[in-house]
């Protein structure tokens, strides 16, 4: 049959004879020739492992469990921050890391898209950051004023206006992108150009390998993907980076006086609830269903003990009751130590 596939054994065999032919100058008779193992014979295979060259493993393991990792710390931070630009609730969650050619990835973006062409320096080449169309137009209508009413999707290249609002956008990544590789390698990121049809960029061969970061982005209602394509070459010599431990430590920032005192400042107009327990008993709902106005309800707290002054349900303070200007009042005492409680 074509698919059996002789043994050692078998070739030796076979070779034995067309030696021992070639010598006396007869040729191989079909009697010569070795018998085929008997069909109840086992015969021992190796495991075959298929390979795609069209799809090569470039990328270690390790590498791209690396990768994963960073960019989802990268992706949790860059939806907050921009939610804070767009006064609405952002999510962004990583949804993939492979591995493929350029031309796969250049053929499964839509066109017209916003194709940005990156600068990281010191790595070497360019990088990709592609904003689909179904996510972008939504964020430039919230940019502009615009409700949480979805319009219709525009199939068109991007006006300079909007161009204008995307480099916001744009940066907002960037700068989030460096703040998640600054423990890796510290990166010098810039937008080279913008272009709609990404058929037109050309940073690698068709066939080169690139690692493709995808993002799903949920404005509201709507979703769409960011594209965050690296070409292999680029991380090839920072390959053993990616693989050690220095990455985890991504994503605990140091507080500095600038970001406590601007936290504080946001918080100071927040309103607080304060409640004071004057004190508790227990009656029967017979004795709830008669009361009437001037009733007097026995308690067992001592007039002179202190108040308990709750905020937003926890014990802070103790407090005397009072009056102040004629309305009623409470003095704060003491703080109440939460480790002896």
């Amino acid at each position: 049959m074509p698919g059996d596939v002789l043994s050692q054994a078998e070739v030796e065999s076979l070779l034995n004879v067309v030696d021992a032919n070639a010598k006396t100058g007869g040729g191989a008779s079909r009697s010569a020739l070795p018998a085929g193992p008997p069909p109840s014979a086992p015969r021992s295979r190796d495991k075959v492992t298929p390979y795609d060259f069209k799809r090569p493993e470039r990328v270690g393991k390790d590498q791209m469990r690396a990768l994963q990792t960073l960019h989802e710390g990268f992706g949790r931070n860059f939806g907050a921050a921009l939610s804070a630009l767009l006064r609405s609730i952002v999510e962004m969650k990583l949804t993939s890391v492979d591995q493929l050619t350029y031309s796969e990835f250049v053929f499964s973006l839509e066109n017209p898209t916003c194709f940005n062409l990156l600068k990281a320096e010191p790595l070497e080449g360019n990088l990709i950051l592609d904003i689909n169309p179904s996510i972008l137009y939504p964020i430039i209508d919230r940019l502009l004023g615009g409700g949480r009413e979805t319009s219709s999707l525009s199939r068109r290249p991007l006006t300079e206006i909007e161009l204008r609002l995307v480099r916001r956008i744009t940066d907002l990544f960037l700068e989030e992108l460096h703040r998640a590789w600054e423990n890796v390698l510290d990166l010098e990121l810039s937008v080279v150009r913008v272009e709609s049809n990404p058929q037109l960029v050309q940073i690698v061969p068709p066939n080169e390998v690139v690692v493709l970061i995808s993002f799903e982005l949920t404005v509201g209602d709507v979703r769409g993907m960011m594209n965050l394509c690296v070409p292999f070459n680029s991380i090839e010599r920072i390959s053993g980076k990616l693989s050690s431990n220095s990455w985890v430590t991504y994503g605990r920032r140091q507080a500095t006086p600038e970001s406590i005192r601007q936290i504080s400042g946001n918080l100071q107009g927040s309103l607080l609830g304060l409640v004071v327990q004057l004190a508790d008993t227990r009656i029967s709902t017979k004795e709830l269903v008669g009361l009437r106005v001037g009733d007097i309800i026995t308690t067992e707290k001592d007039i002179r003990s202190p108040l308990v002054l709750e905020l937003e349900g926890v014990a802070k303070f103790t407090a005397r009751p009072g009056a102040f200007k004629g309305r009623k009042a409470i003095r704060i005492e003491e703080r109440i130590d939460a480790s002896k409680e």
